[in-house]
Order: structure tokens, then C-alpha cells, then sequence
């Protein structure tokens, strides 16, 4: 049961906006803002006069039952329609309650993706190409502009390391679970005797954090340059372009040479070591939040496996929520990526509705 005094309060609120909006005297730096916050309103607001007017709804049809002029007819008429009351009302309750739910401030923001190669040698080098790949399809497939800031390469063609930036709308509240050990099990092309191989690949997904989110003082940052190392041309390996910045409380460092200057390493490696520090924020305040609670879900912890791709069987199984599809190259494809991100959502609706 929603408290009324809550009901009236997203009314009241939903009124003064529409005045306030309308009267055309609203600061413009204030003007967006507000307007989302009417419209993300308006969605809501037809629900939550329903279910203020619920129980006078209800009373009045129980009154038909009570009159003794009532025929046959119309009383079952009035039962279908107080069933269909008592239903509607169960939605509508589960909307306003989802609604209410405390919002994540950066699931709106773009993301860092860090993907590296775990257990499992070439093999798995070869599976971290093929999560980024598919990442780099599910982007394309939302218009999402996906940047590469790092990237490392294996022997066998395949990505010991990548880091990339993906700007577009509502990013981190696709991609926020995606974080976590992605296991493989395949048969390897050098493999002779047919035998199936499981390695790994990490994933973490960052919010990109801007200054405004985080204040990074100057004097707790070391930064050392150094000569690139590894393929990029004559004048990457000749001069000191490299950078490695090293944030001294946290003992965060970030290393980036990708860049033949060293001022877009740093802006680079600043960029992502503000991620980095911003999510290690971030996971403390959750943690303190939920001591008494810990979420199936979880998004962040980097050892916890999350999903298995099986190719034998043509499957990817995600242990969090024991959804299977059997659609292993549609959603390596970015086919069925949303199918399998639409299951995690409602589960972690389910439990944030459960904990309320």
C-alpha cells in the first residue's frame, strides 16, 4: 500500500509544473530539466489518480450489490467489473511503486568498457575480440558512437586488453550489468582432438564521470612519461609520449600511449582514471546502503561470473538470473542483447520492489 500523502505529492507536484511551464517565466537553464521531469510525470499521472479514486470506486460498485432492486444481470456485470477494478488496480500499484524507486543518477551517463582477456591463453584473448565486437554491434544497432581509447592486441589476432568510450542516451542503464567474468567454452581451431575449452574474459563498465561528478586534486596525482613501447609508427617509439598517472590515495594507476602526443595520453588516462575513481565511490556508498541486503544482480565485481557462452550447445546462460537463450550467434550478433538485458531489469525491479 502507497501512502496517499505520496500519491498527492507526484499531483501536486505534477500541477505546479504544468503552471509553472506555461507561465513562460521559468529560468531557460532550469527550463530542461523541469520539462523532463513533467513529462516523466505525465506518464505517471493518469495512474496515480486511479488509484487515489480506487476505494470510492470500489464502494460505489459494492453499493449495487447491496441494492435489493439490483437484477441478475446487472450484478454480474458489476462482478466483472469490480474483478477488473481489483486487477487494474494491482498494475497500476506496481507502476506507481516502480516509479517511486530511487533512480540511479548515472544511468543516464555514457561508459567506460574495459575488456580484458582472463584464464584460458589465446583462446581467451580471442573471446575478449568477440565480446567487443559484439558491443561494438549493439552500439551500432542504437546509434550508440563508440571510441576507442586503449587497445592491446594478442598473436593470434585476437585483444589481450581494449578500453573504450560509448556516448549516446541512457547507456549505463543498458550496459551497467554487463560487468562481471564472461566465460567461453568452445573448441579452439588448434585444437585436434575436438575437445571443448573453457577460458574467460573480464568486463567492467564504468560511468563516465565529468568534473562536476568528481574533483581529482592536481597534488594527489603522480604522473610519470616514458617512451611507448610495442608496433605504432616511427615517432611513437622515439619520444617520450607515454604517460602513467597514478592517483596517490587510492592507488589507482592508469598507463595510455596510444597517442603520439603526450597531452592526449594524459587527457586519455585522466579520463579514464576519473571512471575508475568515480565507480570505487560509487560501490562504497552502495555497499554502506546495503549491508543488511546484498542484490543477486550486483553490478561491478569483477570476479563474479556472470554469463557462459557455450557453443557446443549454441547457448548463453546468465547465472544471475537463470535466463538461457538459445540464440548463441544472434546475440553474439547484438540480435538478442536486449531479449537477454530486458530479463536483468525486471529482476532487478523485482528485487528493488521486494526490498521497498
Amino acid at each position: 500500500m502507497i501512502p496517499e500523502k505520496t500519491i498527492n505529492d507526484l499531483i501536486t507536484k505534477h500541477a505546479n509544473l504544468e503552471k509553472e511551464l506555461s507561465s513562460g517565466n521559468i529560468d531557460k537553464k532550469f527550463f530542461a530539466e523541469k520539462s523532463k521531469e513533467y513529462s516523466d510525470l505525465n506518464e505517471i499521472i493518469g495512474d496515480a489518480k486511479k488509484y487515489l479514486s480506487f476505494e470510492k470506486d470500489k464502494s460505489e460498485l459494492k453499493k449495487i450489490f447491496i441494492d435489493k432492486n439490483s437484477d441478475s444481470e446487472l450484478l454480474k456485470m458489476v462482478e466483472i467489473e469490480l474483478k477488473d477494478l481489483e486487477e487494474n488496480y494491482e498494475k497500476i500499484e506496481k507502476n506507481l511503486k516502480l516509479f517511486l524507486l530511487p533512480k540511479d543518477d548515472a544511468d543516464k551517463k555514457n561508459v567506460i568498457i574495459e575488456i580484458r582477456a582472463g584464464t584460458g591463453g589465446l583462446e581467451a584473448s580471442l573471446f575478449a575480440s568477440d565480446l567487443f565486437k559484439m558491443y561494438e554491434k549493439v552500439s551500432n544497432k542504437k546509434k550508440w558512437s563508440l571510441e576507442i581509447i586503449s587497445i592491446s592486441k594478442s598473436e593470434a589476432g585476437g585483444l589481450k586488453e581494449v578500453i573504450a568510450s560509448i556516448k549516446g542516451i541512457n547507456i549505463y542503464s543498458t550496459l551497467k550489468y554487463e560487468s562481471g567474468v564472461h566465460r567461453v567454452q568452445r573448441v579452439p581451431d588448434t585444437e585436434t582432438q575436438g575437445r571443448v575449452h573453457t577460458s574467460a574474459a573480464t568486463v567492467a563498465v564504468l560511468p563516465e564521470a565529468e568534473e562536476v561528478d568528481l574533483k581529482i586534486n592536481d597534488a594527489d596525482l603522480r604522473i610519470d612519461v616514458f617512451r611507448a613501447g610495442g608496433p605504432g609508427g616511427q615517432s611513437v617509439n622515439t619520444t617520450d609520449s607515454a604517460v602513467r598517472i597514478t592517483h596517490i590515495p587510492s592507488g589507482i594507476s592508469v598507463s595510455q600511449q596510444d597517442e603520439k602526443s603526450q597531452h592526449k595520453n594524459k587527457a586519455k588516462g585522466l579520463k579514464i582514471l576519473r571512471a575508475r575513481l568515480y565507480e570505487l565511490e560509487r560501490s562504497r556508498i552502495d555497499q554502506e546502503r546495503s549491508k543488511d541486503r546484498k542484490s543477486k544482480i550486483g553490478t561491478g565485481d569483477r570476479s563474479e561470473r556472470i554469463r557462459t557462452y557455450n557453443f557446443p550447445q549454441g547457448r548463453v546462460t546468465d547465472h544471475r538470473i537463470n535466463v538461457t537463450l538459445h540464440k548463441l550467434e544472434e546475440f553474439l550478433e547484438g540480435e538478442a542483447f536486449d531479449e537477454m538485458i530486458e530479463s536483468l531489469l525486471l529482476r532487478a525491479q523485482e528485487e528493488s520492489l521486494s526490498n521497498l
